[in-house]
């Protein structure tokens, strides 16, 4: 019986590996190989699917698109016991200046796809979501091309050191304490 679901989001192919827009999906499967040896395909929920923390902690990676990620949320949802507001969505987020991560509990999709099929298909919006910050291009013109597209290397060392301060709250993420993850990650 899980207590918790972790959703990274991202886009499939690897041609989107380690872009602005996959930086939820990325973070999530890179820190999952401390809880569990691999991800296993599930093509009927569309998502790769781990399992961890004796079989507590549900990890899904959608496999179809940022936009379609409600279809695969709303199959895990359908098929497992957990309700969505023991989800944490893991994505990125324009708004936020780089590296910065954030938690928050529930809210809408302030123009996120991912997010915006998620609530649609869900018909909710009270789960969790970390949203790690990419900066925006600042022309909207610009925004597909901003997330579709890789870090710089002096990006990377940014997103480098937020991923360590990401690890370094994860597990009380699992324990569901996120007043105390809100208290490390939003103070400076």
């Amino acid at each position: 019986m899980y207590s918790l679901c972790i959703i990274g989001l991202g886009n499939p192919s690897p041609k989107y590996d380690n872009s602005r827009h996959n930086i939820g999906k990325d973070w999530v499967i890179n820190v999952s190989k401390k809880f569990f040896k691999e991800f296993k395909e599930k093509s009927k929920l569309e998502a790769l699917i781990g399992e961890s923390h004796d079989n507590k902690v549900l990890w899904v990676v959608p496999t179809n698109y940022m936009n379609d990620s409600g279809k695969t949320i709303s199959k895990v949802l359908r098929s497992t016991n957990i309700e969505i507001q023991n989800c944490i969505v893991v994505h990125d987020d324009l708004d936020l200046s780089l590296g910065s991560i954030r938690l928050k509990e529930g809210g809408g999709h302030g123009g996120h796809n991912g997010l915006k099929d998620i609530i649609e298909k869900t018909g909710k919006n009270n789960f969790n979501r970390i949203r790690i910050g990419i900066s925006h291009p600042g022309i909207k013109e610009e925004v597909t091309n901003w997330v579709l597209n890789k870090f710089s290397p002096k990006e990377k060392i940014a997103i480098n050191n937020a991923y360590v301060s990401f690890e370094q709250v994860f597990e009380l993420l699992i324990e569901k304490k996120y007043q105390d993850v809100q208290k490390i990650l939003h103070t400076k």
